[in-house]
């Protein structure tokens, strides 16, 4: 029997591969500026605390003071782009229907902007195996923050667990599955499991190191391994 009654789901590295598109739109932006290029490398270490401050960390060893004109240049590249090059990772699509079998609530919780998240999953035709979708812009906070975590579960018409996330004794039957160190954060401090894949942006180590409850290679390890 599934033990998880809510399970959240990040976007970037953990359903979805997006750096194709992530990357383009900040080489576009250094170089609407005359500057060059960052690496794919670059750009997964500045992702993961949303945009703004991915844009801020790539622009930050160099030309820090030109972050707040970079920010428009990068959303209005983004917002007519995004969609070239984005693709389901592999596992995504049997997980999510398997979930929705057994009637498990299906969730994304992303610190991606939210409009771009609830696009991009219509765009992949996973939208309708979700109830619902929280990302950046949504609300004030970003993972690792637990009022994110409350806000989604008492979105999603779950109040009681939403009283519990960060509190003693943690949350029963609520987990999130993700790529990073803020996935990881987000259940120690939330008081939920996190399994973490490594077909994002960080490494086992650094996922277990951030209090991860389990590392995998790619979903459909984690499926096996996890029971889902």
């Amino acid at each position: 029997m599934m033990r998880f009654h809510t399970i959240f789901f990040d976007l970037d590295g953990t359903l979805l591969d997006h750096f194709d598109a992530i990357h383009r739109a900040h080489c576009h932006t250094r170089r609407h500026f005359g500057l060059s290029e960052p690496s794919m490398d670059e750009v997964h270490r500045a992702v993961g605390a949303g945009v703004d401050v991915a844009v801020t960390r790539i622009f930050a060893d160099d030309r820090p003071d030109l972050v707040s004109q970079a920010l428009p240049v990068y959303k209005e590249f983004w917002d007519k782009n995004m969609l070239d090059g984005v693709r389901l990772l592999p596992g995504a699509r049997e997980l999510l229907e398997a979930l929705n079998r057994a009637g498990v609530c299906c969730a994304v919780l992303t610190n991606k902007h939210g409009p771009s998240s609830r696009k991009v999953c219509e765009h992949l035709g996973v939208a309708h195996l979700l109830d619902g979708i929280f990302g950046a812009a949504d609300t004030p906070w970003l993972k690792p923050q637990n009022e994110f975590a409350a806000h989604a579960l008492n979105t999603l018409g779950k109040p009681d667990d939403a009283a519990r996330v960060g509190k003693a004794g943690g949350v029963q039957g609520v987990c999130l599955i993700g790529d990073s160190i803020y996935d990881a954060q987000t259940g120690v401090n939330g008081g939920f499991p996190c399994y973490c894949v490594t077909t994002g942006t960080h490494t086992a180590e650094a996922l277990r190191e951030a209090g991860a409850t389990e590392v995998c290679a790619d979903l459909p390890e984690l499926a096996k391994k996890a029971g889902f």
